[in-house]
């Protein structure tokens, strides 16, 4: 089964959890937050099984706002579960250091 790297960008309100901003010291005031994860169905099916609480990530589930494919970069979904593990903690650092506040990617 292949596997995608998806982003869902977060309300605002996520950003005022401490657990948040000590897991992101560096975030930038003005880059939302976001949730990098990995699925083997299509990134909207993901986001729509959070949304419903099927297997859903809390913080998505209450906070969650839109995909941010143009975040995921050149993730594809040729990968097998341990690669797509690798390319989403990758992909989670890399959005850290540009700045976001980042929640998943672990």
């Amino acid at each position: 089964m292949a596997h995608t790297v998806y982003v869902v960008e977060l309300d605002a309100a996520v950003k005022r959890s401490r657990r948040v901003q000590r897991k992101n010291p560096h975030a930038a005031k003005g880059k939302p937050a976001v949730y990098v994860g990995l699925t083997g169905q299509s990134p909207a099916q993901r986001l729509a099984a959070h949304q419903a609480g099927h297997r859903a990530s809390r913080t998505v589930r209450k906070h969650g706002q839109r995909l941010r494919p143009d975040l995921a970069g050149s993730t594809k979904s040729s990968r097998t579960h341990d690669e797509g593990k690798k390319a989403e903690a990758r992909l989670a650092e890399q959005l850290r250091r540009q700045g976001y506040t980042v929640l998943g990617g672990t």
